[in-house]
């Protein structure tokens, strides 16, 4: 039996995804029909992004068991009342370990000055140290929480905040909009 599985993450998405999808699939041994559009009745599976041309109302999916969702956070899609199927998180360590590489890579290009040294030779620069500068991180789940001990782990003293109370060792934590100004009024 082959499943159909509907590409509801954007048409724009659909040729970056199209062959790693298909070498996925094939590689797990499952038979499966992937598609960009099909008949609501006929659709086993959603690959769902949100954004302009995926589903708003999940009633019409009746044969539909599974919604994986492409992106970080779910908080997009599960206050949806027609969501009724299982609705998958994909929680993979290379992300979260890419994720923190990045976003530490850029908070120390910008703690360190170095957009501003010229690309022909080398100035010395003195910044201050990581404990001087405090840094905020908008968002504790999985990857905000990982990003945000990372740079604690460098010495930043970091400030997060997130829509509901989050306790994160080695985090400043606030929430709220009263939160979110002050975090956004401490950080550098």
């Amino acid at each position: 039996m082959s499943l159909t599985v509907l590409f509801a993450a954007g048409a724009r998405n659909w040729p970056e995804w199209e062959a790693p999808l298909i070498a996925a699939l094939s590689r797990a041994g499952v038979a499966a029909r992937l598609v960009t559009s099909a008949p609501a009745d006929q659709v086993d599976a959603i690959l769902y992004a949100p954004g302009g041309d995926t589903p708003s109302d999940f009633t019409p999916f009746t044969r539909c068991r599974l919604v994986q969702s492409l992106w970080a956070g779910v908080e997009r899609i599960v206050p949806n009342k027609t969501l009724t199927m299982t609705l998958c998180r994909m929680v993979d360590p290379g992300l979260m370990q890419g994720m923190v590489e990045y976003v530490t890579g850029h908070a120390l290009r910008f703690h360190l000055g170095m957009d501003a040294l010229p690309r022909d030779r080398w100035e010395p620069i003195i910044p201050p140290l990581a404990q001087e500068r405090p840094v905020a991180m908008l968002g504790l789940g999985e990857l905000g929480a990982a990003c945000g001990k990372a740079l604690a782990g460098l010495g930043f003293p970091v400030m997060g905040w997130s829509r509901r109370p989050r306790a994160v060792p080695g985090i400043d934590c606030h929430h709220g909009p009263e939160g979110l100004r002050h975090v956004l009024g401490h950080a550098q």
